[in-house]
C-alpha cells in the first residue's frame, strides 16, 4: 500500500477517535477537562443566560413601578408588591425553569450556584418567601465556591427583610461582617445592610453602611439616586454640610431629571449660611428653579422648601408667605398637606394663634396620607384645636347674638344689607385670582369670603370697649364662615343684585323647546323674585336672637361654659398656663356667680402657686371663704381630701356616662378618650366600671380571642369588684356563642404553614407524664436544638387530656426537623414506652383553635394530611 493511500485513512480514524473522545467527554457527568468546559460553555450560554434575561426584566419591571415621595428619605430599593408581581409571574416561571434545566443538565459546570441563585431571586420576586428562603439556605450549605455562599446569603437577607424576619436578618449580617469579601459582594452586602438599617428607621447606620461602598458603585447601580439618599440622610440628622458634598456628587453623576431636580433644590436648602452675602445667593438659587420652564410642575414644592429656608432663618412673614404659595401653586396633594401642616405647627407653636392653626391643621389632616410620619400626633393635636375653636365659635356667636338681640330690626336689616354688599366688593376684587380648589383653605387678611363674619364682629363689638371694627382680626374673619353658610347659606352677590334675580333667567337643556325655556323661566323669575336675601337673612337670624329673660340666661350659660372649657383646654391640653390664667380670669369677671368659679379660683391658685405665692394664697383664701363647703376648699384645708372621699368616684361617673354614649354611638376613640380622663382621677372603687368599658370597646375594634383574653385578664385582677360577674357572664357567653359557631361550621383549621410553629405531646393525664416529659423534652432540646433556645411549658387540655409542649419554632422546616428527630430517638425515650400519648407540630394560630375546640381527633386528622412526608 503506498503512502498516499495510507495518510487518508489515519486521519479519518483520528477523526473517529476524536469524535468518540468528545462524545464521551461531553456527557453531563464527565469531570475530563473537554467534559468541564463542553458543561460550562453550555450551562452559561444556554439555560443561565436566559434565565439571567428574565430575572433582569423583573428587576426592570419592579424598579419601573417604584413610586418615589421626595418629601421622605427615597427608599433604596422598591417594595415587593403582591399586584405587580402577578404582572411578571410568566417571567418568574420561564427564569425557573431555564435556571433548573441549566442544574439538571449540567450538573457539574460553574454555573449551578448562579442557577441556584436565581431561581431564588425569581422565587423573591413572587413573594414566594419560604422556598426563595430554603434556596438561599442550599446555596450557602452546598456550594465550594466562598463568593457563591456569600452572594446566597446578601440574597438572604433582603429576603428577610421582605418578609419582616429581622432578627434572621441581623443573624445573617453579623455572620457576613466576619467574611471576607470580593469588592462586588461588599458593595451589594453593605446596600443590602443599608436597606435593612432604613427599614427599621435607623437612619445613622444606614448612611455609614451607603458610605463605605461609595467608590464602589457603578452606573449600573444607579450611584446618582444613591448618593442623593445619601444626602437626604444627612440632611435629616443634621448635617447639612455633608448633605450638600453629595447632593453634589448627584448631580456629577448626570442623574435622571426628577432626581436632578431635588438635588439642586435641597442644595439651596442645605447651603452653609454664613453671610447675607449668602442667604441672598441660596434665594437666588430657588429663584433660578422657579424661572426654569422645565420645573413648572415643581413650583409648589420650590415655595414649600423656600418657606422651610426662611422658617429656619426665623423670617416668618416670609416663611408664611412661601408656605402659602405651596398651597395655591401645583397639584401634588402631599406637598399640600405638609405646606398645611407646617403652617399649622407654625401658628400653634410659634405665633399661638389657635384658631388659624386648626383651619390649617384640618387641612392637614385631609391632605396627608394615613401612613404619614406621627399621623396619630398629628390627629390628636388637631382633635384639640378643634374642641378649642368650638368653644371659641360659641362665645363669639353667643355674644353676637345677644348684641344683636339689642338692635331694632331697622338697624339690623341696614347692617346685614351693608355687610352683603361688602362681601360683593370682596369678591369683584378677587373675581380676578385664579381659584383655589375647594378643598384647599386660604386664610388671608386682605381677602374676605364671609359677610357674615364682619356682622358677627361688628354687633360683637357692643358688648365691648373697642369702638372698631375687629373684622380686620383674621381669627375672627375665620370662625365666622361656617356659621356664614349655615344661617344663610351660599348667597353670591353682584351688581344690582337685587335686580339681577328678577332678570336672570335659568339655562334650559338644549332639547327643550323655546316655548318650553320661555315657560320654564318665566316661573323661575316669579318664583325668586319674591325672595329678598336680606329679608330671608333677617328672618333666619331673628329665630335665634335672644329675646326673652330665659333665652339670655341660656345664651350667658353657654359663654360661661365655653370660656370653662376653653381655659382647661389652655391649662391641661395646650399647656399655655397664662392664657389659661387670662381666660379664667375673664370668665370670673364676666360671671362672679359662675357656677365654676370655685373650681376656676383653685385652678388659678394651682397656676401661682409657683410664680406668684402671695398671688396664690389670695385665690385660696377666697375660695375658702366664699366657698367653704366646696371640695376645692376642702383640698385646700386637707390636701388629702379627694383620697378620703368618693368624689372622684362621682366624678369618674360623670365621665364614665359620656363615655358609654360616645361608644354607643360608635364613637370609640372619643369614648377611649374620656374613659383615660377618667381614670386619670386616680384608682377609686369606680375604676373597674371603667376598664370594663374600655373592654367592651376593645370586643368592637378587635378580634374576639384578644377580648376573651382581656375580659379573663380582668377577672383575674379584680375578683371583689362589682362588675366582675357580668364580666364572667361576658366571658361565658363569648365562649358559648363561639362554640356554637364551631359546632356549625365544624372545627376549621388554617392551612397557613408559614409561620411560628409548636411541638405538642397529648398524653392521659392519670398517667402522670408531666414531669417526665418536661424532663425528657430538655434534655432533647439542649442535645439537639440548643441554638434556637427552645422553651417547654404544660397544660391541662380537657378532663382526659394533658399537654406538653415546646416553643418556638421559627417555621415549618425548623417544625418538621424537630418532629423527625424526636419520632427517630422515640426508641431511646425508655421512660415512655409503656404508655399512649400522641405527638404533632402546629402553628400558634391552629393551636388557639386546639385549645378552644379540644378537638383532638380533628387536628390528628389535619396533621396527617398536611404534614406527613408522604403528603409533602
Amino acid at each position: 500500500m503506498s503512502m498516499n493511500n495510507l495518510y487518508p485513512k489515519i486521519f479519518s480514524r483520528i477523526l473517529y477517535v476524536l469524535a468518540f473522545l468528545l462524545v464521551v467527554g461531553c456527557s453531563p457527568e464527565s469531570t475530563s477537562w473537554v467534559g468541564k468546559t463542553y458543561n460550562n460553555v453550555t450551562a452559561h450560554y444556554n439555560g443561565y443566560f436566559y434565565s439571567l434575561d428574565e430575572v433582569t426584566k423583573i428587576e426592570k419591571t419592579i424598579t419601573k413601578s417604584q413610586a418615589d415621595d421626595y418629601n421622605r428619605v427615597l427608599k433604596l430599593f422598591p417594595h415587593l408588591d403582591s399586584t405587580i408581581a402577578k404582572g411578571y409571574d410568566k417571567e418568574a416561571q420561564e427564569a425557573i425553569k431555564m435556571a433548573s434545566l441549566a442544574i439538571q443538565h449540567h450538573p457539574h459546570s460553574n454555573w449551578v450556584d448562579d442557577a441556584y441563585i436565581l431561581v431564588g431571586k425569581a422565587r423573591l420576586y413572587t413573594l414566594d418567601w419560604g422556598n426563595s428562603i430554603q434556596t438561599f439556605k442550599y446555596v450557602n450549605t452546598k456550594s465550594k465556591d466562598p463568593e457563591a455562599r456569600h452572594r446566597a446569603i446578601i440574597n438572604l437577607i433582603r429576603t428577610f427583610v421582605e418578609h419582616k424576619e429581622y432578627n434572621n436578618a441581623k443573624a445573617a449580617i453579623d455572620y457576613l461582617q466576619k467574611e471576607k469579601l470580593t469588592k462586588n459582594n461588599f458593595k451589594n452586602f453593605n446596600l443590602e445592610k443599608a436597606y435593612y438599617y432604613q427599614i427599621l428607621g435607623d437612619y445613622d447606620n444606614m448612611v455609614r453602611s451607603l458610605t463605605s461602598v461609595e467608590n464602589l458603585l457603578k452606573k449600573r447601580d444607579r450611584r446618582g439616586r444613591i448618593y442623593f439618599i445619601i444626602g437626604q440622610v444627612y440632611q435629616k440628622l443634621g448635617f447639612e454640610s455633608e448633605a450638600y458634598v453629595y447632593y453634589k456628587k448627584c448631580l456629577n453623576t448626570n442623574p435622571e431629571y426628577e432626581v436632578d431636580f431635588y438635588a439642586r433644590l435641597y442644595m439651596a436648602q442645605v447651603t452653609e449660611i454664613t453671610r447675607s452675602r449668602d442667604v441672598n445667593a441660596a434665594r437666588k438659587s430657588f429663584k433660578k428653579l422657579l424661572k426654569d420652564t422645565k420645573n413648572k410642575e415643581f413650583k409648589d414644592k420650590i415655595y414649600y422648601e423656600m418657606g422651610l429656608f426662611e422658617l429656619k432663618r426665623k423670617n416668618l412673614d416670609l416663611a408664611l408667605t412661601d408656605l402659602k404659595l405651596a398651597v395655591r401653586t401645583g397639584n401634588n396633594k402631599k406637598i399640600d398637606g405638609e405646606a398645611y401642616l407646617r403652617l399649622g405647627e407654625l401658628y400653634y407653636d410659634t405665633l399661638k394663634n389657635y384658631e388659624l392653626s386648626q383651619a390649617y391643621y384640618d387641612s392637614a389632616l385631609s391632605a396627608l396620607p394615613k401612613d404619614y410620619e406621627d399621623y396619630a400626633k398629628i390627629k390628636e393635636r388637631a382633635g384639640i384645636l378643634d374642641e378649642f375653636v368650638k368653644n371659641l365659635k360659641i362665645i363669639q356667636w353667643q355674644d353676637s347674638l345677644l348684641s344683636m338681640a339689642n338692635l331694632d330690626s331697622v338697624t339690623l336689616r341696614g347692617r346685614i344689607d351693608s355687610l352683603l354688599t361688602a362681601k360683593r366688593l370682596a369678591e369683584e376684587k378677587n373675581a380676578g385670582k385664579k381659584k383655589k380648589r375647594r378643598n384647599r383653605i386660604d386664610i388671608d387678611a386682605n381677602t374676605n369670603n364671609n359677610a357674615f363674619a364682619t356682622l358677627n364682629d361688628d354687633v360683637d363689638n357692643t358688648a365691648t370697649d373697642d369702638n372698631d371694627w375687629y373684622y380686620s382680626n383674621l381669627s375672627a374673619v375665620s370662625l365666622g364662615q361656617s356659621e356664614f353658610v349655615r344661617v344663610w347659606g351660599n348667597i353670591s352677590l353682584e351688581d344690582n343684585w337685587r335686580r339681577s334675580l328678577r332678570t336672570n333667567a335659568t339655562t334650559t337643556d338644549n332639547n327643550n323647546t323655546a316655548a318650553d325655556s320661555i315657560s320654564a323661566n318665566n316661573q323661575t323669575v316669579a318664583a325668586v323674585a319674591k325672595v329678598d336675601p336680606v329679608d330671608a337673612a333677617f328672618e333666619t337670624l331673628d329665630k335665634q336672637l335672644p329675646r326673652t329673660d330665659d333665652q339670655k340666661k341660656d345664651a350667658l350659660k353657654k359663654i360661661d361654659d365655653a370660656y370653662f372649657n376653653l381655659g382647661d383646654i389652655y391649662y391641661f391640653k395646650l399647656l399655655e398656663k397664662q392664657n389659661a390664667s387670662t381666660t379664667y380670669k375673664k370668665l370670673l369677671e364676666r360671671f362672679p356667680d359662675s357656677e365654676h368659679a370655685a373650681e376656676v379660683l383653685y385652678k388659678l391658685y394651682l397656676i401661682n402657686k409657683e410664680s406668684d405665692p402671695a398671688q396664690a394664697e389670695e385665690y385660696a383664701r377666697i375660695v375658702k371663704e366664699k366657698y367653704p363647703f366646696s371640695s376645692f376648699a376642702k383640698i385646700l384645708v386637707n390636701p388629702d381630701y379627694l383620697k378620703e372621699s368618693s368624689l372622684a368616684a362621682e366624678k369618674q361617673k360623670s365621665l364614665y356616662k359620656s363615655a358609654y354614649t360616645e361608644m354607643e354611638a360608635g364613637r370609640y376613640d372619643a369614648s377611649t378618650q374620656i374613659i383615660n380622663e377618667a381614670t386619670a382621677l386616680g384608682q377609686t372603687s369606680f375604676s373597674p366600671n371603667l376598664e370594663l368599658l374600655k373592654i367592651l370597646i376593645l370586643g368592637k375594634r378587635e378580634d374576639i380571642s384578644k377580648y376573651q383574653f382581656a375580659l379573663s385578664e380582668f377577672i383575674k385582677t379584680n375578683p371583689d369588684a362589682s362588675v366582675t360577674p357580668y364580666a364572667q357572664k361576658l366571658l361565658d357567653s363569648s365562649h358559648d356563642f363561639q362554640k356554637n359557631l364551631e359546632k356549625e361550621r365544624g372545627i376549621q383549621y388554617i392551612k397557613s404553614f408559614e409561620e411560628s410553629h409548636y411541638f405538642v405531646i397529648v398524653y392521659r393525664q392519670t398517667d402522670k407524664l408531666g414531669d417526665k416529659i418536661s424532663s425528657l423534652l430538655e434534655n432533647f432540646n439542649n442535645s439537639s436544638f440548643r441554638d434556637l433556645k427552645l422553651q417547654t411549658s404544660s397544660l391541662i387540655l380537657s378532663e382526659e387530656y394533658a399537654l406538653t409542649m415546646v416553643s418556638e419554632l421559627p417555621r415549618i422546616s425548623y417544625a418538621l426537623e424537630y418532629y423527625k428527630t424526636f419520632t427517630e430517638k422515640l426508641p431511646e425515650f425508655t421512660a415512655l414506652q409503656d404508655y399512649k400519648f400522641y405527638t404533632f407540630v402546629i402553628t400558634k394560630d391552629n393551636f388557639d383553635i386546639f385549645y378552644r375546640t379540644k378537638g383532638l381527633d380533628e387536628y390528628l386528622k389535619f396533621f396527617e394530611k398536611n404534614y406527613h412526608p408522604d403528603n409533602q
